[in-house]
């Protein structure tokens, strides 16, 4: 129970937190801020949780830890579930804090506000969106697998590989689609947007979980090839 409780703290975390720096400061902090406190928030988590759960906070990141083998289907439906309900109390405190101060200028929009809703930018098209999604997505999963993989020992340094990762895929996204790479985090502000919020939000599923699959594909590639071979391929 308490791996089960540990994501859903931390991805309610995620949310408050680095959709919050959205929320709160996008208009001083911008794009590149974002992103940086997203990767920050993430490296915070891992630390905090990752001995307890693996700091999945991503049901990509656990479907690819399924590929992989390395969990149960029944862990990941606890942990996808865990989640979503994690990103939703998130979304819910930071919709709370907007409705607590209608007038304040959060992060440089006044009145109806997306909770850094996961949406497509002008002039961006769902195909484009969706590319990235995939191509961010496996970039970071990719990254996971690497950093978390026994056999390299990567160590307490993992999750700094990790909270970098995502910080990067987030500054590279966010003027596309406002960067998901993770469901979960595209679900809870969704639910308490006042705009169109699910009319993109298949983007965020199946853009993050092809990615992932790539990912463990990939993966076992490279890795495969190393050890057959002993040596960088």
């Amino acid at each position: 129970m308490k791996k089960f409780l540990a994501e859903l703290f931390g991805t309610m975390f995620l949310v408050l937190l680095a959709c919050g720096s959205a929320v709160f400061a996008g208009n001083v902090i911008h794009g590149l801020g974002v992103g940086i406190c997203f990767g920050l928030v993430l490296v915070c988590l891992c630390y905090a949780i990752g001995n307890i759960s693996g700091c999945h906070v991503n049901p990509a990141v656990s479907f690819a830890m399924l590929l992989a083998g390395k969990m149960s289907v029944k862990d990941f439906c606890f942990y996808v579930v865990a989640q979503l309900l994690g990103a939703a109390v998130g979304a819910a405190l930071l919709f709370w804090c907007v409705n607590s101060a209608p007038e304040f200028n959060f992060g440089g929009v006044t009145g109806e506000n997306t909770l850094a809703t996961n949406v497509l930018q002008p002039g961006a098209t769902s195909t484009l969106a969706l590319i990235v999604e995939i191509l961010l997505t496996m970039f970071f999963v990719f990254i996971i697998l690497g950093a978390t993989d026994d056999k390299f020992g990567f160590g307490k340094f993992a999750g700094l590989a990790i909270g970098l990762g995502l910080g990067l895929v987030n500054i590279a996204g966010i003027p596309v689609d406002n960067c998901s790479v993770n469901p979960a985090r595209s679900f809870g502000p969704a639910l308490f947007s006042a705009g169109d919020a699910w009319g993109d939000f298949w983007i965020m599923v199946v853009g993050p979980l092809a990615g992932a699959a790539l990912a463990v594909v990939l993966y076992r590639l490279a890795v495969n090839c190393c050890c057959c071979k002993k040596e960088a391929c």
